[in-house]
């Protein structure tokens, strides 16, 4: 694993980035997304991402949120709603709960997606590669009292 790799899980792991990074990383995703036409999503050098585009639960307008995002492959990505270890549920998981059928930006594309929130065995299987795959998730789970949601998004 890279040097820079490590250092950012550590990093994203403390309370300090729990606390800045949702104003901040959103915002400079979505402001350079914009800017390239959905060519360039900053977080992405770290981690993978899409940008989700859901109907709100509430309202029904269109929500657009850049996530991290675990590729599984053969129009499959996993979404984990860990809202960097914060209490509350991400708000773009309850929009995805009333509304599953949903649009990502994958590398510039848009393309139409159905989610579903995982249970049981294929949660558990989920979170172990999530784990594998961005560590710090484990301490976001061990900081808040609620289960971290899983969506696996495929594509339609």
């Amino acid at each position: 694993m890279p040097v820079g790799r490590r250092l950012v899980q550590r990093i994203s792991s403390t309370r300090t980035f729990a606390r800045i990074a949702p104003h901040v990383v959103p915002a400079m995703d979505r402001a350079v997304h914009r800017l390239t036409r959905g060519k360039v999503l900053l977080s992405a050098r770290m981690l993978p991402g899409v940008v989700l585009t859901v109907r709100g639960a509430k309202s029904g307008l269109p929500r657009t949120t850049p996530l991290a995002c675990m590729p599984e492959g053969e129009g499959r990505w996993l979404l984990v709603g860990s809202n960097f270890g914060r209490p509350g549920h991400p708000a773009w998981t309850a929009n995805l709960l009333a509304h599953p059928d949903a649009e990502v930006n994958w590398r510039g594309e848009d393309l139409p997606v159905r989610a579903e929130l995982l249970t049981g065995e294929a949660r558990a299987a989920a979170w172990r590669a999530a784990l594998e795959f961005w560590p710090p998730y484990a301490t976001y789970q061990a900081r808040i009292e609620r289960e971290i949601r899983l969506f696996r998004l495929t594509r339609r």
